[in-house]
């Protein structure tokens, strides 16, 4: 049965000009500071005390406009601020010419050894065939999470002799008395970091602890060392859905993207201060919308970032999940079956022309509700609220909202939200959403709820591509995808724990989110291992969770000083962002100076094309899964030599102190050694061939300079073919 509509129009809140002055705030911010009309939530009272932590866009005078709106301001780039606002002020400031836009959403959610082998960096550690070994020293590792063990001892050096955590921000810490800090306070200083013990949600959270030890750790003694062991680490404790109950609800809205953004400027000014390059890794994220909620906040992370300055974030792990379709002009319709445990969904649309929007709800038969586009755009407001109610009496409210793409003002987008009434949307009964209309082109993406397959019509299906997080999507981030690693673990108890699903190593991992970005962009821009990544675990969880779920997947528990800690296994890009991290501190050891669009240019030329089904960059793998020791022959000029090989020799070669060389084979020559030696320039300074039946060989290389770099190409014998660097 076809269904007519009852138009219900919403008022609009404000009318004429004072629409596209609101417009200047970015829809959640509209939200929050709507006048309390009714008693819904979310509306702001006519005596609001709340502040709110925005980004804000303004003209050359914009500290005068902070300034008569009560507004503090915490951090500036030009004419970009990040600034504490009293929410009862943000509808001013949108009326004031001299304000663009202010944009803030609430922060995030976390996306949840051998490990060095993987990805061919022990030979940087060493140094084997490099100038020097790299290990971070001389680099700030950050890390922006949640639950922190400070104590764990693999934030020691290898010995526990020196502790490596130089600066730390909890932002939800309650001792604030005294604090110039907007939210929390920070800590500095080997004792007082260790009196604290652990971040103010450390008690049920470790997730921080793990990205940590993954990026930076010591592994105290243990195989499971991260990517830059001698790195200085600086670290924020920030607030997400999984830590708000440490906030006071008074102070929720303090806690957005742009609190995010001081966190990433804190480890930054940290490194500064101290003459450092830096690396952050962020294992955070939210979605993607056409709204606009990330244009300031990019815009602020371009300002943050730049040589020596790198930010990397985990992809997300929604990579399995169907998350799009498609309707291209010149089909007459296409479509999803919709889902969710809730009672509420929401679809955005996109599209470039006008096209309708036809609802089916399938009881003994389909009963459907059709409504046109043009009604939505023909309101004042460009909002229509829908009642359909099937041939079974089920309620279902419908409100389309219209407005421009951020990205390209020419294509209109529609964000549909089904409720309903009783029970929840697309389960008893199974409802479809499909877009009609033969000239139109039309993509639609999900915002929360499923789109599931259905046997009722299956051609009603939906792809798993446009799912990478934001700030990942930031065109100044390193984005990072999950490969395959460990297929599973025997845990601290000897039972074998094994991950579900798809497992090829080396491919991206099935979880492992996909783009392309919202505005076409390819995403992630690299991949690393992800599944089952072995690191840290907080003594503070442990303690207060020991039946938890997770801990079953602890390989080792051991004590120091007085404590019990846990190496454990974890899966998700939120394991691999931290290792491409580290070895990206490895490479800012090598030259301090790498920009973001370097380390891009690094990943292009030497990242291994690990799916031959695949070009590169793709919108599954990126550029390809990391290589450290390519980079680093890349960063050190190695890579423009044709000759030099991507691979190190297993040889070692070292100088002595009578201008001589000492070669080191794994196993006696079975066969003839030839080594050629170039300049960095491609020239070849020196050759020389050595009989088989030896694995030590002393040689004479009087051509080389002092204190210059050369690579050398090793051939022949098996067990030395590769390249080497060396430094007289």
């Amino acid at each position: 049965m076809k269904r007519i509509y009852t138009l219900t129009c919403l008022l609009c809140l404000i009318a004429g000009s004072a629409t596209a002055q609101i417009g200047k705030l970015s829809p959640w911010l509209r939200q929050i500071s709507r006048p309390q009309t009714t008693a819904k939530p979310f509306r702001s009272p006519a005596n609001d005390q709340r502040h709110v932590c925005a980004f804000v866009r303004t003209g050359d005078d914009g500290q005068a406009v902070l300034r008569e709106n009560g507004c503090r301001e915490l951090a500036r780039f030009g004419n970009l601020y990040i600034a504490d606002i009293p929410i009862s002020r943000l509808r001013t400031m949108a009326a004031d010419p001299r304000v663009g836009r202010i944009e803030a959403r609430p922060s995030g959610q976390v996306l949840n050894d051998s490990l060095i082998v993987n990805i061919n960096a022990t030979k940087a550690y060493a140094g084997d065939g490099l100038p020097q070994a790299f290990t971070g020293r001389g680099v700030v590792m950050g890390i922006m999470d949640i639950g922190f063990d400070l104590t764990h001892p693999t934030f020691f050096n290898d010995d526990a002799t020196e502790y490596r955590i130089r600066a730390f921000w909890d932002m939800l810490s309650a001792d604030t008395i005294g604090s110039p800090f907007y939210v929390g306070r920070d800590y500095q200083g080997t004792e007082e970091l260790l009196a604290l013990g652990h971040s103010r949600d450390g008690l049920d959270q470790t997730h921080g602890t793990h990205t940590l030890g993954t990026a930076a750790g010591s592994g105290a003694g243990s195989k499971y060392v991260g990517m830059a062991p001698e790195s200085d680490m600086c670290i924020v404790a920030n607030a997400v859905s999984d830590d708000m109950v440490y906030i006071d609800s008074a102070d929720v809205y303090k806690y957005t993207y742009a609190t995010d953004a001081l966190g990433f400027k804190y480890i930054f000014d940290y490194a500064e201060s101290q003459g450092k390059p830096c690396v952050i890794s962020f294992s955070e994220g939210s979605g993607q919308d056409f709204w606009g909620y990330d244009v300031l906040y990019y815009e602020m992370l371009d300002s943050l970032t730049g040589p020596g300055r790198i930010i990397v974030s985990s992809a997300g792990n929604n990579g399995i999940i169907p998350t799009w379709f498609h309707k291209p002009a010149g089909q007459a319709s296409a479509g999803v079956f919709i889902s969710n445990n809730q009672p509420s969904m929401m679809v955005t649309l996109k599209g470039d022309n006008d096209f309708d929007l036809r609802f089916v709800s399938y009881i003994e038969r389909g009963d459907t509700l059709t409504v046109p586009m043009h009604d939505v755009l023909a309101q004042e407001d460009s909002t229509l609220a829908v009642q359909f109610v099937n041939i079974d009496e089920q309620v279902f409210d419908i409100l389309i909202e219209a407005y421009p793409s951020c990205y390209n003002p020419v294509e209109t987008c529609y964000d549909v939200t089904v409720t309903a009434a009783q029970g929840k949307v697309g389960i008893a009964p199974s409802m479809s959403l499909e877009v009609v209309g033969e000239k139109a082109d039309v993509e639609g993406y999900r915002v929360t709820g499923i789109f599931p397959p259905n046997a009722i019509n299956p051609s009603l299906v939906a792809e798993a591509n446009h799912s990478v997080l934001s700030p990942a999507t930031a065109p100044c981030v390193i984005c990072v995808g999950a490969t395959g690693y460990r297929r599973g673990i025997e845990n601290y108890e000897g039972k074998w724990k094994q991950n579900d699903g798809s497992f090829t190593p080396s491919h991206r991992g099935s979880y492992s989110s996909i783009g392309p970005t919202y505005d076409g962009r390819i995403k992630p821009d690299v991949l690393a291992p992800g599944t089952n990544i072995i690191s840290s675990y907080s003594s503070y969880y442990l303690e207060n969770h020991p039946n938890a779920n997770d801990i079953n997947w602890d390989v080792e528990h051991f004590d120091f000083r007085g404590r019990t800690y846990a190496w454990n296994a974890n899966s998700g890009t939120s394991m691999s962002s931290p290792a491409v991290g580290g070895a990206i501190a490895l490479w800012l050891e090598a030259c301090p100076t790498l920009s973001p669009d370097d380390i891009i240019g690094i990943l292009s030329r030497t990242c291994r094309h690990n799916d031959p089904d695949h070009d590169y960059p793709n919108i599954y793998d990126g550029y390809g899964e990391i290589d450290v020791y390519a980079g680093l022959l890349d960063i050190l000029g190695v890579s423009a030599i044709k000759a030099i090989s991507r691979e190190p020799s297993a040889a070692r070669l070292t100088p002595l102190s009578d201008g001589r060389w000492r070669l080191l084979l794994p196993h006696p020559a079975t066969s003839d050694v030839r080594l050629t030696v170039y300049a960095l320039s491609g020239q070849i300074v020196a050759r020389q061939s050595l009989a088989s039946g030896q694995q030590e060989y002393t040689i004479d290389m009087p051509a080389l300079k002092k204190d210059a770099v050369y690579a050398v190409q090793m051939a022949g014998d098996a067990s030395a073919v590769g390249s080497l660097l060396i430094r007289p």
